[in-house]
């Protein structure tokens, strides 16, 4: 069975590539969404077992909307995504709740698999 992934990004272009690779990568990418509001409610309705969550959104940033997600009674899995190095962030990526974190530049279908394997739940 396909781990279904919900993307978080405000890029459409990094989304529609991120789909393809994970799609391509064995992954069953269940929605998009370009904000915290959009994501919440993707989440709710789709259910995702994985959200993909950028670090930089508009309004909100990826540590608000991952706190939210957590929140919920039967909630996925997230790992944080960003340009920018983990170590930019300090110890918020670590307090996050989030299974892992990739860089964008490294993403695809084998590198998110090895992050969820990986985490602890």
């Amino acid at each position: 069975m396909r781990t279904s992934v919900l993307i978080v990004d405000d890029h459409a272009g990094f989304r529609s590539m991120a789909r393809a690779m994970l799609e391509a990568g064995g992954f069953d990418v269940v929605g998009e969404a370009a904000d915290g509001s959009e994501a919440r409610a993707l989440a709710a309705s789709a259910r995702p077992e994985v959200v993909l969550l950028d670090i930089h959104l508009p309004g909100s940033d990826g540590f608000a909307i991952a706190s939210v997600l957590l929140a919920a009674p039967e909630p996925p899995r997230i790992v944080l995504i960003s340009t920018r190095d983990a170590a930019d962030f300090g110890p918020r990526v670590e307090r996050s709740g989030a299974v892992g974190f990739i860089h964008k530049a490294r993403l695809s279908g084998d590198t998110l698999r090895a992050t969820l394997a990986g985490s602890r739940r």
